[in-house]
């Protein structure tokens, strides 16, 4: 396959859901990376490629309109979007942006230039979802459609850090779990337009809980070094009550409370680091303490009872076939 056909099965791929005029100057050696994954009515896509445009006319909307949002996290290169009249507003990594398919566009999409003269590649995750989940009517979105928002602090920084384990976890989710994560993501979604709209009453409760149960699994991630992380510390941190919080998180993982799920990050991260030959050297008392498990004797019993071996069995299988050792 030469570069003009790469270029039209992506172009082919990417219209699926995003329906536009594509051109790029890198058509002759056109080289891009696509995955594609179904959250129930939700698409995932995380893409590479080279600088290219994508252009929705007027007549592409009259002709066929999906009723979709385009939400797009850059990760790396430059994007610059202009709609109708309004000013063009330029993208850089880690910014988030949202369009409509019933509002034309023409956004530029370009790599980010090296320390050479050669341009660099255009790297992005996004999700298409029908407009009917968002529970904000179109009317309500127009001053916010377009526009980035930063995906480093609030929201913002939970929608970002959410694609992109979505879009890391890929190869290993069920069919059952796709859709439920696909819901969460729009919820994710429709808080942060509802508070940049001050409209948070127009979200419904239940995905209210849902996103306060992201963000409770995001502050645990950010700390499960603090051995003094208990349900309390979390419960406080977000303004809610201990009963409050047992009660929502319960009803949103299955059952399991944030006890456990604060002991199972600690684990995994331990068992993970147990297994990178980087880390050979660190005794094993102190993978646990970095992961806030000061107590060896009770990081031994927590690991073998999840796992069935000792941690310094896990170890030496894991690095047995890396040409490294430690304990």
């Amino acid at each position: 396959m030469d570069g003009k056909e790469r270029f039209d099965c992506w172009r082919e791929l990417i219209g699926r859901s995003r329906a536009s005029e594509v051109t790029s100057a890198h058509t002759e050696d056109f080289e891009a990376e696509m995955r594609r994954l179904e959250l129930g009515p939700v698409t995932l896509l995380r893409t590479s490629f080279p600088a290219a445009r994508f252009r929705r006319t007027a007549r592409m909307v009259r002709q066929t309109d999906p009723e979709v949002y385009n939400l797009t996290l850059l990760l790396d290169g430059g994007m610059a979007l202009t709609q109708d009249a309004d000013p063009t507003t330029a993208f850089g990594p880690g910014d988030l942006h949202l369009v409509h398919s019933s509002r034309p566009f023409d956004l530029r999409a370009f790599g980010a230039r090296g320390s050479g003269r050669e341009e660099g590649r255009v790297e992005a995750v996004g999700i298409d979802f029908p407009v009917s989940m968002l529970p904000l009517p179109p009317h309500r979105l127009r001053n916010v459609l377009g526009r980035g928002f930063s995906g480093r602090e609030g929201t913002s920084a939970l929608l970002a850090e959410f694609l992109v384990g979505l879009d890391r976890q890929a190869a290993v989710l069920g069919p059952a779990e796709a859709p439920r994560l696909g819901a969460v993501v729009v919820d994710l979604v429709a808080t942060l337009l509802a508070r940049e709209l001050d409209a948070e009453a127009a979200v419904p409760g239940d995905a209210r809980r849902r996103v306060m149960v992201e963000e409770v699994r995001a502050f645990i991630r950010r700390n499960l070094h603090d051995p003094e992380l208990t349900p309390s510390v979390v419960a406080s941190a977000h303004h809610i009550s201990v009963s409050y919080l047992h009660r929502v998180f319960t009803q949103q993982s299955e059952g399991e409370t944030v006890a456990a799920w604060i002991r199972g990050q600690r684990l995994e991260r331990a068992c993970r680091d147990l297994a990178n030959p980087a880390l050979c050297a660190m005794p094993i008392h102190a993978v646990a303490a970095r992961w806030g498990i000061p107590r060896a004797s009770d990081f031994s019993r927590a690991f073998q009872a999840a796992y069935g071996i000792p941690p310094s069995e896990h170890r030496q299988r894991a690095l047995s076939g890396s040409g490294a050792s430690g304990e």
